[in-house]
This record gives structure tokens, sequence and C-alpha cells, in this order.
């Protein structure tokens, strides 16, 4: 089953300095049908405004990993740690128990990124956030692990949760396969261009949550960016 979420049917606030797309219930947009898919409880189509962003909160229990797409986010936390993740680099934050972060854009540019939660395996632990390259070159004509609960994914910034978070850039006429599980819950997402999956289009952002499939062969008809999401 490939179900189309199109990008224009999206929940969303434009808060000014916040443009936000919503693929599943998240804030004041709810939808009983879109709580989630599987471990997946949120991804959000994030566009923020320059020098501008997301003063100190609250996380716990959740497994949070921020995709930038253009631009770049500034990270600050209670535990110290501090960052600047920029386009084609991924971070990821482990809530555990309980952590407070801040997020920027401190950037002349507006930015960009996908912000995906996922549910741990367990609740509690200690609380972690790390950040990683991965240079949109290695991932031309083929899906590379950007973050994963299984192990074995070397390279791949830990998450506590059975699930991997995958990215490929493919040139029209290319074609990148993945091993889907009939019994996982995947989400897909390309973030520029258009795309067949096992033969159902998708354009721009728009989502395709999937189940029930054994395989995945994904077609670009432009150039394409894509995020995939495998999960329990």
């Amino acid at each position: 089953m490939i179900e189309i979420r199109p990008f224009s049917g999206l929940g969303g606030a434009d808060h000014g300095w916040l443009k936000a797309r919503h693929h599943f219930s998240f804030a004041e947009y709810y939808d009983p049908k879109k709580m989630g898919w599987g471990a997946i409880r949120v991804w959000n189509d994030d566009e923020i405004a320059p020098n501008t962003g997301f003063p100190p909160h609250p996380h716990a229990d959740m497994e949070i990993v921020t995709y930038v797409r253009k631009g770049a986010i500034t990270h600050q936390d209670s535990l110290g740690n501090k960052g600047r993740t920029e386009a084609g680099d991924v971070q990821v934050m482990s809530a555990g128990a309980g952590i407070r972060h801040a997020e920027y854009n401190l950037e002349p540019e507006t930015t960009t990124l996908f912000q995906i939660w996922i549910m741990p395996t367990r609740s509690g632990g200690e609380p972690s956030w790390g950040a990683k390259p991965f240079p949109k070159a290695d991932r031309s004509g083929q899906f590379v692990t950007l973050a994963s609960g299984f192990p074995g994914d070397d390279g791949a910034l830990p998450i506590r949760t059975d699930a991997r978070v995958v990215g490929a850039t493919l040139k029209a006429g290319e074609s990148a396969s993945y091993p889907a599980g009939a019994t996982r819950h995947l989400y897909l997402v390309p973030a520029t261009g258009a795309i067949e999956v096992n033969g159902v289009k998708l354009d721009a952002r728009d989502g395709a949550a999937i189940t029930g499939e054994t395989a995945l062969t994904i077609k670009a008809l432009e150039d394409s960016e894509l995020v995939l999401v495998d999960a329990a």
C-alpha cells in the first residue's frame, strides 16, 4: 500500500518567521487519521526566516532527526552542546529522560529543513546530541543511511529506536531500490524533484505512507533529493 499525502493538503501554520507544514498532527493541526505512521510521530517541513528560531523548550522520550535542506540551523542545549548544521548535514537529538534545547537560523537566508520525530524503543535514559555531514555526492544514485538504530549501520548517526533514516540524490532517469519489509512502516518525501515509487508518482514535498511492500523501486522523473524513514 502506498498512500500519497500531497504537499498542498498538509496541515500547517504561518507564524511569519516560521512557515510550517505538517505531515502528521502537530501543535494546532489535528487530524485523528494522521497521528503518526508506525513509530514515526512527526514530520515537519519548516521554513525559518533569517535571524529567528525556536527559543529554549523541553523534549523527552523522542528521537528527533533534523535534515537541513537549505541554509543552516544552530543548536544549543541544556547539556552544553552547541553546533551549526548546514545543508547536506543531519543532526540527531535523543531526548531521553529530558532535555531543553534552542534552534535558531542565524544565517542571512531562509533555512529549510525536515524535522522528523520517531518514538524510542525504550523511554528514559541519558539525553544526547550529535551532527554529521553527509555530502550529496556520496548519495548520488543510491541510498545512504543517515541515522539508524540497527547494528551494522556504520557511519550513521545513532538513534534509540528500531528505525533507519536514509537519503539519496537521483538524476532524472536514475533509479534506486530499497529492501522494504512487508510489516514495516515507511515514509518517503522527495525534498526536491519528482519521482515514482513502485510506479506511483510523487512531486516535491509530497509524502508517501508505505506499508505491505517487500521492496521499493524509486525512479527519478526529475533531478531529485529523497529522504526515507523505515520504522517499526
